[in-house]
C-alpha cells in the first residue's frame, strides 16, 4: 500500500508538501497541487483518515446537498465534486433535499451531528435556506448554482442573467414576438436572475415584458407541463418560450404536442441545461449549456482551500454558459413575422447548420 513518502518521491516533492496538498493548504501552487493529485490517483494512495480525523476531530467526509437527485442537471456537478474530493482523501455523502427547506434543514442537522469536514450545497430557497448552523459550528461551506441568503460564503455559479438574455435575444432575432418565460419556483435565485436576463433582452428589442407570459412552477417535468398549458391558455399565447431546465422542457414539449403545436414553426423553444437526449429529439433542442462538471470541480477546490485557510474572505466564482442553437428555435424564413429580415435570417440558419449536424 502506497504511503505519503512514496507519493512525495514519485512527485519529486517533500512529504510535507504532499501533506499540505492533501489538507488543502493554500500555500501550495496550483501546478504542484495538480502534480500531487495526479500521482495520488496513479498510485491509488489513500490517506489514513482515522488518524487524521483524530487530529482534526472531524470526519473524512464532505457532503453535497442537491435539490433533486432525479434531475440530470446535478449528475455531472456531483461527479466534479467527487473527483476532487477523492484526490484529497475525502469521501462524499450525497443528500437530496427535494427542493424542500425543511428536509434540507434536517440534513444540515445530521451533517452537524456527523461532524462532516465541509458541505457543498445548492440552497433549496434563496430566502428560507439558513446556513447559519453550519457556519456557526465552524463547518466549511460552499454554495453551488444558487446564491444563499444572509451569510456570505464561497460560491460557484453560472451567469444566469447573461444566459437568459442571450437565449431570449436569439428567439427575438428569429422573428418570435411573444416570448414567454417558463421558470422554476420564484424564490430560487437562479430563477430570479434568469427572469432579469429575459426582461433585459425584451428591453434590448424595444419590448415590454407581459406578466401573462411569465409562469412559475416546480422544477420537474410535471411543472413544465402544467406551466406550458397555462401559457397556452392566455388570451394571446406565446409564440416562443424560454424554459427553466431540462426536465421542465420535457413537460413543456408534451403540452405542446397535446395541443397539436410544433417547434419551431408554432412555438420556438429554448431550455436551460444540455444533455445527450437534447440532440436526439426531433426537433433537436436549443439549450443554454452550463459547465456543470466545472461547477462541481471548482466548488471542491474552494472547499479544500477553505479548510486550509478559514480566515480568507469568501470568494464567488461565476462561470460562463453557452447558447447551443439547434432546430427547436430556428424558424424558417417563410415563417418569420417580418419578411424584410429573411435574408439575414437565412444567414443565421446557415451558421447553425454545423450545430444541427451534431
Amino acid at each position: 500500500m502506497a504511503k505519503i513518502r512514496d507519493v512525495a518521491e514519485r512527485a519529486g516533492l517533500s512529504a510535507a508538501t504532499v501533506s499540505r496538498v492533501i489538507n488543502g493548504h493554500p500555500t501550495v501552487s496550483p501546478e504542484l497541487a495538480e502534480r500531487v493529485r495526479s500521482v495520488i490517483a496513479e498510485m491509488g494512495y489513500q490517506p489514513n483518515r482515522v488518524a487524521r480525523n483524530l487530529r482534526r476531530r472531524v470526519s473524512g467526509v464532505w457532503a453535497i446537498v442537491i435539490g433533486d437527485i432525479e434531475n440530470p442537471f446535478f449528475t455531472s456537478m456531483v461527479r466534479g465534486v467527487e473527483d476532487v474530493a477523492r484526490a484529497c482523501g475525502y469521501s462524499v455523502l450525497l443528500c437530496n433535499s427535494d427542493e424542500d427547506v425543511t428536509k434540507e434543514q434536517n440534513y444540515i442537522n445530521v451533517l452537524l451531528a456527523e461532524q462532516v469536514a465541509g458541505v457543498i450545497i445548492a440552497p433549496a430557497s434563496g430566502v428560507d435556506t439558513s446556513l447559519d448552523p453550519l457556519i456557526s459550528s465552524g463547518v466549511a461551506v460552499v454554495a453551488i448554482d444558487r446564491r444563499p441568503s444572509g451569510r456570505q460564503v464561497d460560491a460557484v455559479l453560472s451567469n444566469h442573467i447573461e444566459g437568459a438574455r442571450q437565449a431570449t435575444g436569439h428567439l427575438i432575432d428569429q422573428g418570435y414576438r411573444r416570448v414567454g418565460f417558463l421558470g422554476g419556483p420564484a424564490p430560487v435565485t437562479t430563477v430570479r436572475e434568469r427572469l432579469v436576463g429575459y426582461r433585459a433582452a425584451l428591453r434590448d428589442a424595444g419590448s415590454v415584458s407581459d406578466p401573462d407570459l411569465v409562469v412559475h412552477a416546480d422544477n420537474r417535468e410535471s411543472g413544465g407541463y402544467e406551466a406550458m398549458r397555462r401559457l397556452l391558455s392566455v388570451g394571446q399565447p406565446p409564440d416562443a418560450v424560454l424554459v427553466g431546465n431540462n426536465l421542465m422542457a420535457i413537460g413543456a414539449l408534451r403540452a405542446l404536442a397535446e395541443a397539436d403545436l410544433h417547434a419551431p414553426s408554432d412555438v420556438g423553444v429554448v431550455a436551460f441545461d444540455d444533455h445527450p437526449w437534447a440532440t436526439l429529439m426531433r426537433p433537436s433542442l436549443t439549450v443554454v449549456a452550463q459547465p456543470l462538471y466545472e461547477i462541481g470541480r471548482k466548488a471542491s477546490e474552494l472547499l479544500r482551500t477553505r479548510l486550509g485557510n478559514r480566515d480568507r474572505p469568501p470568494e464567488s466564482v461565476v462561470l460562463r454558459s453557452e447558447l447551443r442553437v439547434r432546430e427547436s428555435s430556428l424558424r424558417r424564413p417563410a415563417d418569420r413575422v417580418d419578411g424584410a429580415d429573411q435574408v439575414a435570417d437565412m444567414d443565421l440558419v446557415d451558421q447553425a447548420e454545423p450545430a444541427l449536424a451534431e
